[in-house]
């Protein structure tokens, strides 16, 4: 009924975000397996008929929607675990269609950053979820239509990162009561991400939060005056302010 107006200024509108966000709550909120079945097919449909709302523009839904899928993906129920991960191989087939078969970019960095946000919020990287990403690269395998394109090695190379950042979490959890080894891996995490600005500061706030939990109040502060240092450096390459990170030289040397 509202098509018209969900799609005025590329699907990037008030009343967008408000009818995502009523999609995006079914998600929040426990629900029944059977409900979860109905509600994957509806996000089926909203994402097959709006796709610039999550494919252009801000990065925000499709980040949300990677988040709450990812969830899914690590439910107790087998049948949500395969529905979550068909509705997540769907997602990147459509973001690979709307980006004339050239890649996925955008659902590979929104789907790296929700993974790393979970391990920090809900612990996620067992079995279930391993069983999630091998569903996953069987759809990948087993999509004739494409097969001529680097469509199922783009989505392979994403559930192999998707593995490793698993794996450095599996060696956190190791160390998980020696916070100096924790913060550590962390960080080393976070450098790998040196050249993906969105991810390191996704890293860089897992750390903040474990350095705040510990009771490390000025390294929390640090990591935080890194990410908006970060932040300044790339509004200065955009030409939108002119420090850069120069501009938290007073606070801290250690900015360079």
């Amino acid at each position: 009924t509202f098509q018209r107006q969900l799609q005025q200024s590329d699907c990037q509108n008030v009343l967008m975000k408000k009818v995502f966000d009523t999609h995006m709550l079914f998600l929040q909120i426990n629900q029944s397996a059977a409900a979860l079945k109905h509600i994957f097919a509806a996000l089926r449909l909203f994402v097959g008929k709006f796709p610039s709302a999550f494919f252009q523009g801000q990065a925000d839904l499709c980040g949300s929607l990677c988040y709450e899928i990812l969830k899914c993906c690590n439910h107790r129920s087998r049948s949500t675990q395969t529905e979550a991960s068909a509705l997540l191989y769907f997602f990147m087939r459509k973001n690979f269609e709307f980006n004339k078969q050239k890649s996925i970019v955008r659902s590979h960095l929104q789907l790296i950053k929700a993974v790393s946000q979970l391990i920090a919020d809900a612990g996620i990287g067992g079995s279930r979820f391993q069983h999630s990403l091998a569903i996953i690269n069987n759809f990948a395998n087993g999509d004739k239509q494409m097969k001529n394109v680097n469509f199922p090695a783009e989505v392979k190379d994403l559930t192999k990162r998707i593995r490793t950042v698993l794996m450095a979490t599996a060696q956190m959890k190791e160390h998980e009561k020696d916070p100096e080894m924790l913060v550590d891996l962390q960080y080393s995490l976070a450098n790998s991400y040196a050249s993906t600005p969105e991810l390191r500061r996704t890293w860089l706030e897992s750390m903040a939060k474990i350095h705040a939990r510990n009771g490390d109040l000025s390294e929390a502060a640090m990591c935080y005056i890194h990410i908006a240092a970060l932040i300044a450096e790339y509004l200065k390459r955009k030409g939108l302010f002119s420090m850069g990170w120069p501009a938290f030289l007073s606070i801290t040397p250690n900015i360079k």
